[in-house]
């Protein structure tokens, strides 16, 4: 890879930093960021005083704003923070439109569930049944595609592979079949089924032509028909143009300062499909999430499939790991076990949990990914959310480096 700017090779960094990239996807945000129980209790209801307090301090720690809701039974609280637009510096709103990256994986799997409910599917049939050709190992089933154990390699890593690579992404259209191909240009990461698994969106794009094949129409109208709009969700669609409907952030990135902090909410997301290109806002995440685990979107049955969940690495040699179920990612915290999935897309990153019964969800997104020294904001931004969901006087972060897609590695300035 050449830095395009000064025409000298990119440091082993940032080729370890974009290797973490091709998760797009938080990875084990939670799991790794120390957050420790201390010995006082949670305060009962919505502190809707010290949610905006935790909220300002993400500006505080370099990153431009943030915005965030809280959904407790029938108590709610938006709030925002900080700039989205850091030149003609308008203020964050709680309402803007945001893109989610992989949390539109849960959508994607609860669609699947849908068709396995209804008789269509079969979780444990092999992918060549429905998409005969699709795939060289006919092993691999619908499955291993959910929870990311086919090993199939992730498309991703093929696509960003130099600093101007963003650039020349912005302004392409891709097919479905041309990830696909991607992907399995990359070579698999182990055998299907091979725990732990790895994580890989091209899984999400088969899953697209698979739910394109199966239910007779695009997956994305299938999605919008039977998920979106059976949850109620009035602001979520997959974008059929590069540009974000107004309100919204700029989305901010260096590329891990490859190149001077550029705004990137101008871009065409068919590069991450029906893995990660969903445009939503944080009252209506909850409201999906909400939806989903209280058994509005499938029934009993489904819903515990995809809370089956297995230990998945972000990528082919990565220490960190996560308990991955059917599209939804299981996180330990200090006030238990909470659901729900985190996406990391090109200058936007959100976070959404859920209590296991449903009756309680946070949703909060920010408009910077993989900037150097932002590691303080980020950190501000899981004691923000995870403390919506249990009390802030129940966390502490610790000094360690956080495993997010965009603070997984040091920073490499060119």
């Amino acid at each position: 890879m050449l830095d395009p700017t000064a025409g000298r090779p990119v440091p082993t960094l940032l080729k370890q930093a974009v290797r973490k990239i091709a998760a797009l996807g938080l990875g084990t945000l939670l799991a790794t960021a120390a957050l420790a129980p201390t010995a006082h209790a949670a305060a009962p209801g919505l502190d809707r005083r010290e949610l905006q307090r935790t909220l300002d301090e993400v500006p505080k720690g370099g990153l431009p704003g943030a915005y965030s809701a809280v959904q407790d039974g029938r108590q709610r609280w938006r709030g925002a923070t900080g700039l989205a637009d850091l030149e003609a510096r308008r203020p964050m709103q709680p309402g803007m439109y945001h893109r989610v990256g992989s949390i539109t994986k849960t959508f994607v799997a609860t669609a699947v569930l849908q068709l396995v409910e209804w008789g269509r599917l079969e979780l444990d049939a092999p992918v060549e049944q429905y998409l005969p050709g699709l795939l060289p190992d006919r092993r691999v089933t619908v499955r291993m595609l959910l929870n990311h154990t086919s090993h199939i390699g992730d498309y991703v890593s093929a696509l960003i592979t130099s600093p101007d690579s963003l650039e020349e992404m912005r302004v392409r259209q891709y097919t479905k079949d041309e990830l696909v191909k991607l992907g399995l240009s990359v070579g698999a990461s182990s055998e299907p089924g091979e725990s732990p698994g790895s994580y890989s969106n091209t899984n999400y794009i088969v899953l697209g032509l698979l739910l394109d094949k199966v239910s007779g129409m695009p997956a994305e109208r299938y999605v919008t028909r039977h998920v979106i709009q059976r949850a109620g969700l009035e602001h979520t669609f997959f974008p059929s143009a590069s540009d974000l409907p107004r309100p919204h952030a700029k989305a901010y990135t260096s590329l891990f300062g490859s190149f001077p902090l550029r705004d990137f909410s101008t871009f065409n997301m068919s590069y991450v499909g029906t893995a990660g290109a969903m445009v939503s806002t944080m009252e209506d995440l909850n409201r999906f999430y909400r939806a989903l685990l209280t058994g509005r979107l499938v029934g009993r049955d489904q819903l515990a499939e995809m809370r089956k969940t297995v230990p998945i690495t972000l990528g082919p040699g990565s220490p960190d790991t996560m308990n991955y179920g059917l599209g939804l990612i299981s996180y330990d915290t200090p006030c238990g076990k909470l659901w729900g999935h985190d996406g990391g897309i090109v200058g936007m990153a959100t976070l959404s949990l859920s209590t296991e019964d449903g009756g309680k969800q946070t949703s909060s997104g920010i408009n910077m990914t993989w900037h150097p020294e932002t590691e303080a904001g980020q950190q501000a931004w899981i004691v923000h959310t995870v403390g919506a969901m249990c009390g802030t006087n129940r966390i502490a972060v610790s000094d360690a480096p956080m495993p997010l897609i965009d603070a997984g590695a040091p920073p490499a300035k060119l």
